[in-house]
This record gives C-alpha cells, sequence and structure tokens, in this order.
C-alpha cells in the first residue's frame, strides 16, 4: 500500500473536530500513515449517556460510520466511486465506560474487490467490526456495505 501525505492524514485526523465527533465525544486515536486502519474510542461522558445511564445508541453508530468507506476510498484511488449502501448496528449488551472500534481491511481483501470490481464494473461489499468496551466484551456489531463501481459509464444492458 502507498503512504498517504501527512497532510491528508492532518486532514482525517481532524475530524476529531467536527462537531458530531465533538458533541458525542468521539476521538480517532490512531491511524495508519496508509489510511489502511484506524482506531477510534469513547469515553462515556454525560454529554454521551442515554436516558439509562449508558452510552447512546447514535453515538455508538456515528463513532463507525465513515471508515470503512473512508479506507476504500484511499486505497482503491480516484477511479473507483465508493459510497455507504447500508448501515446497521446490533446493540449486544449496554456500553459502559470507553468503548473502542477498530476498522481494517486486509490488502488480500482490497485487491480481491479492485479484481471483481474491475471485472463486473460494479459491487456491494460488507464490512463489519465490533465496539468493544473496556474489558474485551462486545458491546455492539456493526454491519455497512459499500457500493463501489469503476468510474466512466456502464455498459448499456440489452434486454
Amino acid at each position: 500500500m502507498k503512504t498517504i501525505s501527512w497532510k491528508k492524514r492532518f486532514k482525517i485526523w481532524l475530524y476529531n473536530f467536527y462537531p458530531p465527533y465533538i458533541g458525542a465525544g468521539i476521538r480517532i486515536k490512531n491511524i495508519a500513515k496508509d489510511l489502511s486502519y484506524f482506531h477510534v474510542e469513547m469515553k462515556l461522558r454525560f454529554y454521551n449517556k442515554n436516558y439509562v445511564g449508558v452510552h447512546f445508541g447514535g453515538s455508538l453508530y456515528s463513532m463507525c460510520d465513515p471508515f470503512f468507506m473512508l479506507i476504500l476510498l484511499e486505497t482503491l484511488g480516484p477511479d473507483y466511486i465508493v459510497w455507504d449502501k447500508v448501515g446497521s448496528m446490533t446493540f449486544v449488551k449496554p456500553g459502559k465506560g470507553k468503548v473502542t472500534a477498530k476498522f481494517q481491511i486486509p490488502q488480500e481483501e482490497i485487491e480481491r474487490i479492485q479484481k471483481e470490481v474491475d471485472t463486473k464494473r460494479k459491487g456491494e461489499f460488507l464490512f463489519t467490526t465490533n465496539v468493544i468496551d473496556e474489558v474485551s466484551d462486545v458491546v455492539a456489531t456493526l454491519e455497512k456495505t459499500i457500493y463501489i463501481r469503476k468510474r466512466g459509464r456502464l455498459p448499456v444492458q440489452n434486454v
């Protein structure tokens, strides 16, 4: 994988100051130099608790939302359109204290995706990660379906 410029990494690090992230207390703790990995955390605070005193589900989803798409945008490059299509989160247990999520797509998987999209011109791909608490228990499971298409016009289908 190529190394991404420090300017681009800095721009993504600035997401820490994105108002929804500030409002939820979300922090990007680690970004790989090639943007192939993100580690995100959120501490439980008075302003991100729900009615029963645990992490608000919307904040848990928000902390996970953009990262698989960002990884694919940067690793596939400008010849591909990458778009979030479906996202869902299954809540497993109440989130208390600090929760974290890690996002990574292995290089072999990116190469497989690229080959498939180059052949079929488009595709939808499912990615999953867990939000875990301080004792490594799963708090929630995120599933994201990402749509990827090769830039340019799609061939006309004769029916």
